[in-house]
């Protein structure tokens, strides 16, 4: 790729305007272990919303988006779709448990929740299982696909890359706390958006270059759709050929958002597993059942359940309507511009082969940026990566630091000693996960691993807010039957497909901590009262306590309003999916207009679910206000 002088300095600038912020509140982070990981508890929610987007907005996914419309069509991404359900269920039923709570990372819930020497075991042992190893498999996930977007728009090597992005993230990291990491999100969100946007423009413009003569970009969709409207991915095909016409139905349409269900391998990986079951069975970071991680923390640095209730919907909201369709047009192009891997290689001889895959094709798309616009997409990726980093980042040092080493190692120190550990803890992170990024080898590759190790807790850390009997010994047998059967089951049925593997993964964690729950220890009474007196958990699971603890079920059904709530669930779900859908007939309209119709009717679907939804949100904000 040539970047001229002109692209040099918008990187430049780009970099310049998301960090040079944030050396500002390096006095402010570094005051106490509140601030450094949780801002003071004082963030409004149109900050949090922000952060949370801008970080799942990874360089990563849009890799990930298009490979898997190469290889899947545009259905491919209901696995990731389907996680709306899980998204809005944190909005309306967790977030304000959440920020109840009061504590200051999601793993020291688990002595609140939890008592024994058994709730201090999990809490250490989640601090690192997740703060080092999943954490850092994630950050390896996202260091990949930077090796590759830089291995193919500069020619450097792994090792290079993650030198140079190692040295930006881990310093920012470093200095700044949470309080940095949420103002570079804010500004790198709008940074990448542009981006991704100028990307699609850019690539529908090729395709009217080379299917119709022209350098109109609406000429270029209208002939995308046209071009690829009879075309369908076909099961089997392999990389060298991931699409080709096909009039018999034995394929998957690639413009169609639902499944071809007589494939039923296809449609089972794509759409039924995830809309059925993994939405709620599995634990994935960004998407988890009951909230968690990075997302719990961005609520629990809320300024008031309010600001927690606001911040998520708006995350879920600009993460699944705002940034799918320039990705998917992206990818849809690339599918015009190089059909297949030879193609991306002969367009690229100095790659390197071992990296090229269909995640390749979006960055090997950029190539057709004009001047300006290639600094800006340089400093667009820089961003999508180090906002995911830098959560991450001190996402996972704050597990370490705060749940590990303050609580297990030295609990006497003064803060600075902590914050300075915190610091430190960056920089280990960072080490580890650019090692692991270097075994892997693609994202989907990676997204598959990550759900197979937390198949099967996801419906536990639902059940532990509304049922008492759920222990700290029911998180320890989900966590170690996830990770066994993640090894295990793939050897012991080596012909089964992923979704199999899948089924009988959840099928056995899930039994096996249910059974936990009725015949292991359980927790003490005085603990599970406290806990109901503090946070008033719903559901007929905690009848019994409330009773004991003199919490009535009136002041329970006020404080989470669950009627509200699941109608707010609902609506939520609809609000996005009609968007979602709604866009992407008006975008495929131009060259198919038998699409206006189904675009018209869900723009009326998304006016009536938006409606009730802006009801029941406004309601909700002021019962919290009360």
């Amino acid at each position: 790729m040539t970047i001229s002088w002109i692209d040099w300095v918008i990187v430049l600038l780009s970099i310049l305007v998301c960090f040079v912020p944030a050396l500002f509140l390096a006095k402010r982070s570094g005051s106490s272990t509140t601030e450094f990981f949780a801002s003071g508890r004082s963030v409004p929610w149109w900050l949090a919303g922000l952060s949370m987007v801008a970080t799942t907005f990874s360089s990563d996914t849009p890799n990930w988006v298009t490979e898997q419309v190469r290889r899947y069509g545009v259905a491919g991404n209901w696995q990731w779709w389907a996680f709306v359900l899980t998204g809005i269920a944190t909005v309306f039923f967790f977030a304000r448990l959440w920020r109840r709570s009061g504590v200051l990372t999601d793993l020291e819930f688990y002595e609140l929740r939890y008592s024994g020497r058994e709730a201090s075991l999990v809490r250490g042992f989640r601090a690192v299982y997740l703060g080092l190893f999943f954490n850092c498999f994630i950050m390896g996930m996202v260091t990949l696909a930077a090796c590759k977007i830089a291995n193919i728009l500069f020619g450097l090597a792994p090792w290079q890359t993650i030198l140079l992005t190692g040295l930006l993230n881990v310093v920012f990291a470093a200095h700044s706390g949470l309080w940095g990491v949420l103002v570079i999100d804010m500004i790198q969100f709008f940074i990448k958006m542009t981006a991704v946007f100028a990307a699609a423009w850019f690539s529908l413009v090729e395709v009217a270059r080379r299917l119709g003569n022209s350098e109109s970009g609406w000429l270029g969709l209208r002939l995308l759709i046209e071009r690829l409207a009879p075309q369908q991915v076909v099961q089997g095909s392999g990389d060298a050929q991931p699409v080709m016409s096909v009039k018999d139905g034995l394929g998957q349409p690639i413009l169609d958002m639902m499944p071809n269900f007589s494939m039923s391998e296809l449609a089972l990986m794509i759409f039924i597993l995830p809309i059925a079951v993994s939405w709620w069975a599995n634990w994935y970071p960004g998407a988890e059942p009951g909230g968690g991680s990075y997302i719990a923390q961005r609520m629990l640095a809320s300024k008031s359940e309010k600001d927690s209730l606001g911040g998520t919907l708006f995350f879920n909201i600009a993460h699944y309507v705002l940034r799918p369709w320039p990705w998917i047009i992206t990818a849809l192009c690339s599918i015009i511009v190089y059909p297949d891997l030879a193609s991306i290689k002969a367009a690229f001889p100095a790659a390197d082969p071992a990296l090229i895959g269909h995640d390749s094709a979006f960055p090997a798309m950029l190539k057709f940026l004009p001047v300006g616009f290639v600094g800006l997409m340089i400093g667009g990726l820089i961003a999508a990566n180090s906002s995911t980093i830098l959560t991450h980042l001190n996402w996972g040092s704050s597990y370490l630091v705060h749940d590990f080493y303050r609580r297990f190692v030295r609990r006497d120190a003064p803060d600075a000693h902590y914050v300075q550990a915190g610091r430190a803890s960056t920089v280990l992170l960072y080490v580890v996960a650019a090692l692991l990024s270097l075994t892997m080898s693609s994202a989907q590759q990676a997204f598959q691993v990550l759900l197979s190790i937390g198949a099967g807790t996801g419906l536990l850390y639902i059940a532990r807010w509304f049922w008492w009997r759920v222990s700290a010994w029911c998180e320890i047998v989900a966590m170690v039957m996830s990770l066994v059967t993640s090894l295990a089951v793939p050897r012991l049925l080596p012909d089964a497909d992923f979704a199999t593997i899948t089924l009988v993964q959840v099928g056995v964690t899930t039994l096996a901590w249910l059974v936990t729950a009725y015949v292991g220890p359980q927790t003490d009474q005085s603990t599970l009262l406290a806990f109901v007196r503090k946070v008033k958990p719903a559901g007929p699971g905690w009848t019994a306590q409330r009773a004991a603890a003199g919490v009535s079920d009136a002041e329970v059904m006020r404080e989470n309003a669950i009627g509200a709530s699941l109608l707010g669930w609902i609506a939520g779900c609809l609000v996005i999916w009609s968007s979602l859908f709604a866009i992407g007939n008006f975008l495929y309209a131009p060259g198919d207009p038998s699409r206006l119709t189904d675009a018209w009717l869900l723009t009326a679907l998304f006016v009536v679910s938006g409606s009730v939804l802006l009801g029941v949100t406004r309601k909700l904000w002021a019962e919290s206000e009360g």
